[in-house]
């Protein structure tokens, strides 16, 4: 699987009327292939909406997305408030669990961190000794490396049911020495991140 991270940034105000124009266009799109989750920024960048849509292959996100643009209601009537797009492809790590729809937040943080060249097998690896143990505590939703789009990135989202949650499971998992995977901040160049709520149409919630 593969995974597109698109992310737009909207006017100030018309967060409510993209995400009913969008869940409306949606309801014709879905025909062809689903989406995997769509958020709105809660804390971070205002005024922001990722949507996130997996596919097999390169070359079934090619097909199904020109399908999809011969539908007349798609895509979805937004063009007016959008203020920026940016798009990202994004390969999970093999070992990580794969995204599927349900009930996990409703807070999601979503992760980005930029890593030095050459360094992502390393950091992959070091993942992989310490996912299994981090995921006992709470669940992932998406972790990957970005293929086409930003380099050396990867990025990774996790489901709280509250902040508060957040909170306590980030210091239970440090304390009980889970997590972060050792060594990760002689690789690291940047990180980020921001809290974003599903919208009510997103098939994760």
């Amino acid at each position: 699987m593969i995974y597109e991270i698109r992310t737009y940034g909207l006017t100030v105000g018309s967060l409510a009327e993209v995400e009913k124009r969008y869940a409306e266009a949606y309801e014709h799109r879905k025909k062809y292939s689903e989406l995997t989750g769509f958020f709105h920024t809660e804390i971070g960048p205002l005024n922001e909406i990722i949507h996130i849509w997996g596919y097999e292959s390169g070359e079934e996100r090619t097909r199904i997305r020109a399908a999809a643009a011969k539908d007349a209601h798609w895509p979805p009537k937004i063009q007016e408030f959008i203020t920026r797009m940016s798009s990202e492809i994004v390969i999970p790590f093999p070992f990580a669990p794969e995204p599927k729809p349900g009930t996990y937040g409703p807070f999601y943080e979503f992760r980005q961190y930029e890593v030095r060249a050459g360094t992502l097998p390393e950091v992959q690896k070091r993942w992989e000794a310490r996912l299994k143990g981090r995921v006992a505590v709470s669940p992932i939703t998406l972790v990957g490396h970005v293929e086409f789009g930003t380099a050396n990135r990867f990025v990774h989202i996790w489901p709280y049911p509250s902040l508060d949650a957040r909170m306590a499971t980030r210091k239970k998992v440090v304390a009980d020495g889970l997590w972060p995977p050792t060594g990760g901040a002689e690789m690291l160049l940047t990180q980020a991140s921001k809290i974003v709520m599903p919208s009510a149409f997103s098939p994760m919630q």
